[in-house]
C-alpha cells in the first residue's frame, strides 16, 4: 500500500516509463496495419517533385491530420519539431519509429535550442514537417515560425492537407481525424512558396498569411472532394 507522495511518485515515474516502452511500437504498428487499408489518391504530385529539386524541403501541415501523416511521411526520413513536453516524449519516440527525426522545442521552452538544430538540418539538406497551427492552436491559424525558417534557408514551404470520406474526430482542440477502414484519402500539395530573406516583422506577418490562405484554400479543396466543408463543423479558423 503507498503510504506517503514518495511512493506514488515512483509509482507515476514506473507507469510512464513502461507506457514510454510500449506505446510508440504499439502504435506504429497498429496505424500501419489501418491505415494500409485506405485508399490514397494525391493530388499536386508534381509539386513535391520540383520543391524537392531544390534540396531540403519544409511542409507544413495542420495539426488535425498529423495522424495519418506521420503513415504517409513513413520512409521519407526529414526531421519533425515535437513539443518539449513531458507528453511530447511520447510523440518524439513515434516519429522515430516512423523513420523521422524529433527536435524537441516549442515557442514556450527549449526554442532557442530547437531552432538551431532545424536551421542546421536545413542545412544539411533534410526535409522538415512541422504542425503549422502548432501544439496548442488556434486551429488552421498559420504560425511564423516556418516563415522564419523558410527565410533563413531559403527552402521551399510546401503546403500539404489531406481529407477523408470517412473519420473519426477527437474531442480535441483540432479535431484530430483518424480515417476509419477501408476509407478514401485525398493527400493534397500546395505549389512550392518561397520568402525572401532577411525579414522583418512586418515581412514574416505578409508571408504567414499568404501561407496560411493557401493552406486553407487547399483544405477546402480536399475536403470539398467529399463534399464536406469542414472536417470539425466550422470550429477552427475565423471564416471571413
Amino acid at each position: 500500500m503507498l503510504t506517503d507522495d514518495n511512493d506514488k511518485t515512483m509509482l507515476k515515474d514506473l507507469l510512464y516509463k513502461i507506457s514510454l516502452a510500449l506505446f510508440p511500437t504499439l502504435y506504429y504498428l497498429c496505424s500501419r496495419l489501418w491505415l494500409s487499408t485506405c485508399r490514397l489518391t494525391i493530388r499536386g504530385q508534381e509539386h513535391i517533385e520540383a520543391a524537392r529539386e531544390k534540396g531540403g524541403v519544409i511542409a507544413p501541415f495542420w495539426h488535425y491530420s498529423i495522424v495519418y501523416l506521420f503513415h504517409h511521411l513513413c520512409g521519407y526520413g526529414g526531421v519533425v519539431l515535437v513539443s518539449a513536453s513531458r507528453d511530447g516524449e511520447y510523440v518524439a519516440r513515434t516519429a522515430e519509429r516512423f523513420g523521422l527525426e524529433p527536435v524537441r522545442g516549442s515557442s514556450n521552452k527549449q526554442g532557442v535550442q530547437a531552432l538551431k538544430k532545424l536551421l542546421r538540418a536545413m542545412k544539411e539538406g533534410k526535409h522538415l514537417g512541422i504542425v503549422a497551427d502548432g501544439s496548442q492552436g488556434p486551429a488552421r491559424v498559420f504560425q511564423p515560425g516556418a516563415i522564419f525558417l523558410a527565410s533563413k534557408t531559403g527552402a521551399p514551404i510546401l503546403p500539404m492537407v489531406w481529407a477523408a470520406d470517412r473519420y473519426i474526430t477527437f474531442n480535441s482542440w483540432d479535431m484530430t481525424v483518424v480515417p476509419k477502414l477501408f476509407s478514401r484519402i485525398v493527400l493534397r500539395y500546395g505549389q512550392p512558396m518561397y520568402v525572401p530573406p532577411k525579414l522583418d516583422a512586418d515581412g514574416i506577418e505578409e508571408h504567414r498569411l499568404k501561407v496560411e490562405e493557401a493552406m486553407n484554400r487547399i483544405y477546402d479543396q480536399a475536403w470539398a472532394e467529399f463534399d464536406i466543408k469542414d472536417h470539425d463543423g466550422g470550429q477552427g479558423r475565423t471564416r471571413k
